[in-house]
């Protein structure tokens, strides 16, 4: 089998300017076509730009450095996971208070926003919702409301402990935010401000999050009334989701021992005006977020926060005041 090519980084660089196309290259040097997109991606990582193919049929351009694995490696610590928090203008609820508590006294190794923190009401398939107490936001209201509450996230984080990582994997609210522009202003690619995770510098993108080997975080997997359950059957991991708003813990058990299902629920209120699109009915959803702790590289049964009252959470058999 041909080899990779014994190409310089700058010289493929170069070449893929030239030529735009793995199989280009490998053709013109004699390489394995497989071996020139293993080398693609590491260069991407290695530099951090995106090395597009040419598309003779106007397709949108793959994503690249987002659609790779974060592997925190987790030994010993804690790890919170949020997600679905819709961050929406002059909203401030419980179960983001309780996240910033949670910061302080459980001092995370690691931070996850497992998808959705921008609803993106203005560019979503949904119509209009027609609340009288509240307009759609626009785009920048939001990134603006979101930037403000991650941006706390991360001081109160930094305080907490030295080196915290923090991790934003992608959400399908957050991906409108990419796909509007990159379909309706192409001309624009790479123009900076123009992807999501532009606006959030000192967080990871990534479409999975793997705590460990055993331990996988990202929006969603399987859907329904059974997914923490089918998630975790079916990818044979313990696989924590948002999504579905639903803030539960699913055990599974076979010959391998137990892993779990889990579910983040939201940081948003169940009931508020990002959700106005479920016409008022009766909602599933649960207000908090996930607690993640691991000993010698081994999840322990998976804790929940959840909003309890106004300005109260509940965690570990107590009512917290915030």
């Amino acid at each position: 089998m041909a080899q990779t090519p014994t190409l310089s980084d700058a010289e493929f660089l170069e070449a893929w300017k030239t030529h735009g196309s793995a199989s280009a290259i490998a053709k013109v040097t004699g390489s394995d076509v497989r071996g020139v997109q293993k080398r693609r991606v590491v260069l991407e990582k290695r530099y951090g730009v995106a090395l597009h193919a040419r598309n003779p049929n106007n397709a949108l351009p793959r994503l690249a450095a987002a659609y790779e694995r974060k592997h925190l490696g987790i030994l010993n610590g804690t790890v919170l996971v949020f997600s679905d928090a819709h961050f929406w203008p002059g909203i401030r609820t419980t179960a983001f208070e309780g996240l910033l508590w949670a910061i302080k006294e459980l001092k995370p190794v690691a931070i996850v926003c497992n998808g959705d923190a921008l609803d993106g009401a203005s560019i979503s398939r949904h119509p209009p919702s027609g609340v009288t107490n509240y307009k759609e936001p626009s785009v920048i209201e939001e990134l603006k409301a979101c930037q403000a509450a991650l941006d706390e996230v991360e001081e109160i984080a930094k305080k907490a402990r030295h080196n915290v990582k923090l991790v934003y994997t992608w959400g399908n609210h957050d991906a409108r935010f990419n796909a509007r522009l990159a379909v309706n202003a192409p001309q624009f690619a790479e123009t900076y401000g123009f992807k999501l995770q532009d606006h959030f510098p000192n967080w990871d993108f990534q479409m999975t999050c793997w705590a460990t080997d055993d331990v996988v975080i990202k929006h969603r997997f399987k859907g329904g009334l059974h997914a923490t359950h089918n998630n975790a059957s079916a990818s044979g991991k313990s696989m924590v989701t948002g999504h579905l708003h639903s803030l539960k813990v699913t055990p599974y058990a076979d010959y391998n021992g137990n892993r779990f299902g889990v579910d983040t629920g939201t940081l948003a209120e169940p009931y508020g005006p990002q959700f106005s699109y479920g016409e008022d009915n009766p909602l599933n959803h649960r207000s908090g977020f996930a607690v993640l702790t691991f000993i010698d590289g081994k999840l322990l049964w998976p804790e929940l926060v959840h909003k309890w009252a106004d300005k109260q959470v509940e965690f570990r058999g107590k009512i917290i005041n915030l």
